[in-house]
C-alpha cells in the first residue's frame, strides 16, 4: 500500500479517518473502508501464497516473503517501507518494522483492510466451491463450527495439512 499523503484531498483524508486495526472493525466496516482505501492509495499490491507452499515452507516464511513481494511491488525510490511487526531482509529501500503497526500506522491499517477483505471474499467464493465447511461464516478462523465441519467432512483442498489443529487429531492425513 502506498499513499502520497501530501496529494490526498481533505475528503479522501476524512474518508480514511476511520482506519484502525482491521481486527477492530466488523465485516461491514471493512467492506465500507475497502473502496475508500483503493481510491486514496497511489499503489496497491495483493500477494497470496498457496496451501502447498505454506505446508512445504511454513506460514511465517511465506508471510515474510509475501510482505517482501508486496512492498517491492508498491515502493518507489525514496519511500519508507513500513511492515507490521517483522523486519525484512534488506530490500534496498529504507524500512521500519512497527509492532502493532495496524493500530498505529494508517498505511499498515489500510493494507490490513485490503488483505482481510480480499481474504474474506476469497473465503466466500470458496464456500460455493467447497460446500460443507461453511467457509463464508468462519472465513478461515478456527471456530467451533469450523472444527465440527472438519470432523464431519475431513479436510478440503484449502486446509493446511501442516497446521497442528485439534480438529485434525482424529483424521488420517
Amino acid at each position: 500500500m502506498l499513499f502520497d499523503y501530501e496529494s490526498l484531498t481533505t475528503r479522501e483524508l476524512r474518508a480514511l479517518s476511520a482506519l484502525n486495526d482491521s481486527k477492530q472493525h466488523d465485516h461491514a466496516m471493512r467492506e465500507q473502508l475497502y473502496p475508500r482505501v483503493l481510491a486514496a492509495a497511489r499503489r496497491v499490491a495483493v500477494v497470496t501464497r498457496s496451501v502447498r507452499s505454506i505446508d512445504e515452507r511454513g506460514l511465517h516464511v511465506n508471510n515474510i516473503e509475501a510482505l517482501r513481494s508486496a512492498l517491492l511491488a508498491v515502493a518507489l525510490p525514496g519511500t519508507l517501507c513500513l511492515s507490521d511487526g517483522f523486519p525484512l531482509a534488506d530490500i534496498g529501500l529504507p524500512q521500519r518494522a512497527i509492532v502493532d503497526g495496524d493500530a498505529t500506522s494508517a498505511a499498515i491499517a489500510a493494507a490490513s483492510i485490503i488483505a482481510k477483505v480480499t481474504r474474506d471474499r476469497f473465503m466466500h467464493r470458496a464456500d460455493v466451491r467447497h460446500p460443507g465447511w461453511s467457509f463464508a461464516s468462519h472465513v478461515g478462523y478456527s471456530t467451533p463450527e469450523h472444527r465440527a465441519a472438519i470432523a464431519r467432512e475431513g479436510v478440503s483442498p484449502l486446509h493446511r495439512l501442516s497446521f497442528q489443529s485439534a480438529a485434525y487429531a482424529s483424521l488420517a492425513l
